[in-house]
This record gives C-alpha cells, sequence and structure tokens, in this order.
C-alpha cells in the first residue's frame, strides 16, 4: 500500500490539496507544488493572509512554507480508510499518529513506482468526497477551516478534489474555486470502468465549484470541454515564478562545447529520448567533442529502467564523455545548472498544461526550443524566448539548435528578450495579483 499512496501523493498530477485566501495548498509535487508555492508567496507579499496546508503528504517547496499549519488526509490514512473499513472508525488520536511526517516521508522511496492505473477505487472515493470512504478526513479538514483558521475564500489545487468543495461551501459559506494543472493526464490513464465512472463523478461535482482558474488559454478552452462547463466559468491566469535568484549572474560559458539542457522529471511523457535522438544527430553532424547534452530532474523508481535504457544508448554511441547527469536539484542548484547550459529543450509528448521550466529557463537568459502544442506556443508567443518545433520530431530540434548554434547573435537575442518579459510579466507576485483579480468577482 506505501507504493500505491505514494504514486498517488507524488504523480505529476495526482497529489494535491487545497488554497484558500485565507488560503489552502497542495503536497502535490515539482510543479504543481512550485506553481502553488509561488502563489501562496506572492498573495502573502501583497499582504493578504495566505498560507499553505499540506494533503497526503508534507509539502514540497524550493524555501520554507508554514510549518504550523496541520496535514490533512495523510497518506497512510487514507489508504487505510479505504481498504479496512475499522479505520473508517478509529479515534482521531491515532489517526495523527499515522499522520506523522516522518513517517509519511518514508513514502518517498516507493515515489512513482505504481501506476495511475491502479489508483481507480482510491480516485473515485476522494472525487466522491463526504460520500466516499475518506469522510473522517474531510471532516477533520472542514472543521479546522471553520474553527482555526476561517478563511474568506477556498481554493482547492486541482479538480481531483472537487469532492470536498460540497462539505466545504455548506460548513463555510465561502466561494470555493479551484485550479486547473494537468490533472487529465493522470484521470485519462486509469482503466475502465473507472476512467468513466471518475469523469461522471467529475463533471456531476464540478458544478460546486464557483469558478475555475488555468495556467493558460488553451488548457482553460481543453477543460471546459473535459469538465462539461461554460467557458465563461474558467478564467486564465498565467504562470508566475519566484524570480529570486534568476538572473542575478551573468551566464560564463564557451561557445564550444556547445551544452543542451534538460530540466524535468525523467520520464517517457517529458521527451527525454526525443532530446537523446536529436543529441545523437547533433554529434553526427558537429561531431562529439562540439555537442554536450546536460541533464537534471527528478527520477522515480518507475522510470529507472527507462532512464537506464537511455543510459545504454548513449554508451552504446560512445558518447558518455558528452553527457551529464545533474539528477535532482534543489532550487541554487537548478539555477546554476541553467547557468551552464546555452539552450533547454523539454520535448514533451502530451500537451503540456504548465511548463515552469520554460519560464525557469528564460528567466536565467536561456532561450527554448519546444514543441508547437500545450502551453509552449503561448509562452513563446508572450515572451519571444524560443523556437517552436514540430512535436515528437528529432529531426525538428536537431535543426533548431543547429541554427541558434550558427546564429549566436539570434541566440543571445531570444535569451534577452524572454529574460525582460519574464521578470516583468512572470513574476509570482504578477501571477497573485491576477489571482486576486479573480478572487474578488467571487467574494
Amino acid at each position: 500500500y506505501l507504493r500505491d499512496i505514494s504514486s498517488l501523493c507524488r504523480g505529476e498530477s495526482g497529489g494535491a490539496g487545497v488554497e484558500a485566501l485565507h488560503d489552502m495548498h497542495p503536497a502535490a509535487v515539482l510543479a504543481t507544488c512550485l506553481r502553488d508555492h509561488a502563489l501562496i508567496k506572492g498573495l502573502a507579499d501583497l499582504g493578504h493572509d495566505a498560507t499553505l496546508v499540506p494533503m497526503y503528504l508534507p509539502l514540497v517547496t524550493e524555501t520554507p512554507a508554514d510549518s504550523d499549519v496541520p496535514l490533512f488526509f495523510g497518506g497512510i490514512n487514507v489508504y487505510l480508510q479505504q481498504k479496512v473499513a475499522l479505520f473508517r472508525h478509529t479515534p482521531w488520536i491515532l489517526d495523527r499518529i499515522l499522520d506523522r511526517p516522518a513517517l509519511l516521508n518514508s513514502l518517498s522511496r516507493f515515489s512513482a513506482s505504481t501506476s495511475a492505473r491502479d489508483l481507480g477505487a482510491l480516485t473515485l472515493s476522494v472525487l466522491r468526497g463526504e460520500q466516499g470512504h475518506q469522510q473522517k478526513e474531510l471532516e477533520k479538514l472542514v472543521r479546522w477551516l471553520k474553527e482555526d483558521y476561517r478563511p474568506d475564500l477556498v481554493q482547492l489545487t486541482n479538480s481531483m478534489f472537487v469532492g470536498l468543495a460540497r462539505e466545504i461551501k455548506n460548513a463555510l459559506g465561502v466561494p470555493v474555486l479551484c485550479a486547473l494543472q494537468g490533472e487529465d493526464i493522470f484521470l485519462d490513464d486509469l482503466v475502465e470502468p473507472y476512467r468513466t465512472q471518475a469523469m461522471e463523478i467529475l463533471r456531476k461535482r464540478s458544478l460546486d465549484i464557483d469558478g475555475f482558474i488555468a495556467p493558460c488559454q488553451y488548457y482553460a478552452s481543453m477543460m471546459a470541454g473535459y469538465l462539461n462547463v461554460t467557458q465563461e466559468k474558467i478564467s486564465v491566469v498565467p504562470l508566475g515564478i519566484n524570480l529570486s535568484g534568476h538572473g542575478v549572474h551573468q551566464q560564463n560559458i564557451g561557445d564550444e562545447p556547445f551544452v543542451v539542457g534538460y530540466l524535468a522529471r525523467i520520464c517517457p511523457e517529458k521527451g527525454l529520448h526525443i532530446l537523446v535522438d536529436a543529441f545523437y544527430q547533433l554529434t553526427q553532424q558537429l561531431g562529439v567533442d562540439k555537442i554536450k547534452l546536460s541533464v537534471a530532474g527528478y527520477l522515480g523508481e518507475r522510470d529507472r529502467s527507462y532512464f537506464g535504457e537511455i543510459e545504454r544508448q548513449i554508451n552504446v554511441w560512445g558518447l558518455s564523455a558528452s553527457f551529464e547527469h545533474w539528477g535532482e536539484v534543489n532550487r541554487e542548484q537548478k539555477i546554476r545548472f541553467l547557468n551552464s547550459v546555452h539552450i533547454l529543450s523539454v520535448p514533451t509528448i502530451y500537451q503540456e498544461s504548465k511548463g515552469l521550466f520554460v519560464l525557469e529557463a528564460l528567466a536565467n537568459g536561456i532561450p527554448v526550443v519546444q514543441p508547437r502544442h500545450g502551453s509552449f506556443p503561448e509562452f513563446i508567443e508572450a515572451t519571444n524566448g524560443g523556437i517552436l518545433i514540430d512535436p515528437e520530431s528529432p529531426s525538428a530540434i536537431t535543426s533548431a539548435i543547429l541554427r541558434l548554434i550558427d546564429e549566436p547573435g539570434y541566440r543571445r537575442q531570444l535569451g534577452q528578450q524572454g529574460q525582460k518579459i519574464v521578470h516583468s510579466q512572470f513574476s509570482d507576485e504578477v501571477m497573485a495579483e491576477g489571482t486576486l483579480a479573480v478572487y474578488r468577482k467571487y467574494i
């Protein structure tokens, strides 16, 4: 059960939580956590009482979060209540023992080792809210909100938690909004009959939500049909990042070897294998000593064999000396990584709803080469900081990178344009101001 619940908690769009203004937030992973933590920081910087409330697992953030806020829907309790009826009625004091951070953090070693396909029943139960097996966990959350925090507005971090809205609204009488952050990928991976049942519950429970917030127009339009809600019910607030430290250091690397960077979770969906094929093509055209590939990002247990095969192929090609694996990086290491590459490319196979790595690269003046789908066209149009290419095409990546090598002035222009726009229009403060404008429509 540790593997199952860890997958739900740590999967890219499977784990989540809630935000409020006074606000709440998830213990999801990586992009979702970083985006929501930046939002809460931005709201706090603007003088609002905003807080993060962890769900499932302790919060994953780059900078410290409020450690005094209790954790709800603790992963072990959620799973035991799903599997064993007795745990749906155990005393709350016992639940608190199972919610200890040290115990929950021990789940991280099982991270992403179980597919979303195995989590259908648990997904349905959480979506059902007060009618699910985790009713006791919802009661705890609602009581804390009502008696201890008393928010003016609550925002769920993604639609996997629409089942919480009804009880929160009944008890607190406040608006409940919901962010949309890529959860369709998780839901689409469920096996039948769970996927069909989950979609039915999701669309029904979405009626309890006062309004949705999407990170880009592409995802707003897509999710309107997915959730069967009107386009008018979904507001678009572009992503923002905490810019502290980004763009502070001037890049100080020579033109050779030309370093191609990849910064994202290492998995097939993010398309690392496509970039590796392009890397091989570049070595054939330029020479082994002229090009280098640097890779950084979280690697879950489930995807170790995938990455192992990539490393074996690189060895077969004789390119090990031109390949560098940084592993998972913290904030400081991430900024140092970005300043060690000439361009960044994460050629996702799926249509990305966020893509924070684009903003992070551009914040440091690093241009990007991205597939022409999902959120990327909107990013490139807004920032003028990169090149769009055909999806799933190593040759297209190769051609774009060769252009940036042959035209260093153009490459610097893209990086400078992107850096200027990101620092002025894509900060956590700008995102918070946009989100506040949405909140004011409901308060």
